[in-house]
């Protein structure tokens, strides 16, 4: 038996976005109250009841909030934050101490792992095993909200007013990780893969070990500018690229690939619009002319950090 499962997060997650909707249906200044509610509610269904319902039901459900999103029925709130003078006040009193409630994320994420998974009663576990570092992170975000709240002197209800301000400030692209990552497994079930193997054959000389090293990394990062998510890119490009060419024909060490290919992945998302979550909101909050800045800022990086990849695993991949 296990106290802390990440099934129990997905339901507090849903109870957060079910309070959010809530919120919001009980306003009556905001500009799209009903049609907000209801994406939040829809949302927070699929996080409460998704293991419960029927697959086909979980569908229909995801294919409502794209059809609200697309006919724009859902918007941000006019309910005003705290104001420049408030932040000041309070950036002044806490000084660095504001930082204390984000660190406690990775901090209990390492600790999950490494101590609170082996933690045990008899049959009673503390943590579940088969999800450890994501349920680690989850009871880290937790401890972090409790920690927020005793630092600031908050009210109870302000992780649902604030947070809630933000989810709709992120609006429908809250999800879309979740949906690209889903659209990745299909790709792979309709066996996307091979076909991505064979006209990498005909168009590069593969046989080279060197030219399958970056014909993969490549391919992560292409796959994700154009799905927007390195999770959704990892199963087409690695059957299709990694496992026929660096593994079975040049004896690559699978371990190392995986890993190195998902880094060159995560290249492809600092460099695409389609991950709007990491990119787009951000230039939004921060109210930036030019909503492409951030990923302009971390297009040298990006690439950069890509071309280490390619010799990282070029000299590592083939031998060890």
């Amino acid at each position: 038996m296990k106290l802390l499962t990440l099934d129990l997060f997905y339901v507090i997650a849903g109870v957060f976005l079910l309070l959010v909707a809530g919120r919001i249906a009980f306003d009556p200044t905001h500009p799209k109250r009903w049609g907000s509610a209801l994406f939040w509610g829809v949302l927070a269904i699929t996080f409460i009841f998704g293991k419960s319902l029927p697959q086909v039901a979980v569908g229909y459900l995801v294919v409502l909030m794209v059809a609200m999103a697309a006919a724009k029925q859902m918007g941000p709130s006019r309910a005003a934050g705290s104001t420049a003078g408030e932040r000041s006040a309070a950036a002044e009193r806490l000084k660095n101490w504001i930082f204390l409630p984000a660190l406690l994320i990775p901090a209990t994420a390492v600790a999950g792992t490494l101590v609170l998974g082996k933690l045990h009663v008899g049959d009673w576990w503390l943590m579940d095993s088969a999800n450890l570092t994501v349920t680690s992170v989850c009871l880290g975000a937790l401890i972090a909200v409790g920690a927020g709240l005793r630092l600031t002197k908050a009210r109870l209800a302000a992780p649902v007013s604030e947070g809630g301000r933000l989810v709709e400030a992120v609006g429908w692209a809250l999800i879309l990780p979740q949906l690209l990552a889903a659209l990745g497994g299909i790709f792979a079930q309709a066996g996307v893969g091979p076909v991505v193997a064979g006209l990498a054959a005909q168009a590069l000389p593969t046989q080279d070990p060197f030219v399958a090293v970056v014909a993969y990394c490549a391919g992560m990062v292409l796959f994700t500018i154009c799905m927007g998510n390195a999770f959704a890119a990892f199963p087409v490009i690695t059957l299709g690229i990694g496992l026929p060419f660096v593994v079975q024909l040049h004896h690559g060490n699978p371990a190392i690939m995986a890993a190195i290919g998902m880094l060159s992945g995560y290249c492809g998302t600092l460099l695409t619009p389609m991950a709007a979550n990491f990119n787009l909101v951000p230039a939004m909050l921060l109210e930036l002319k030019d909503k492409n800045a951030v990923i302009k800022a971390q297009s040298p990086i990006a690439l950069g950090i890509l071309a280490f990849n390619i010799g990282l695993m070029y000299f590592c991949v083939y031998r060890f």
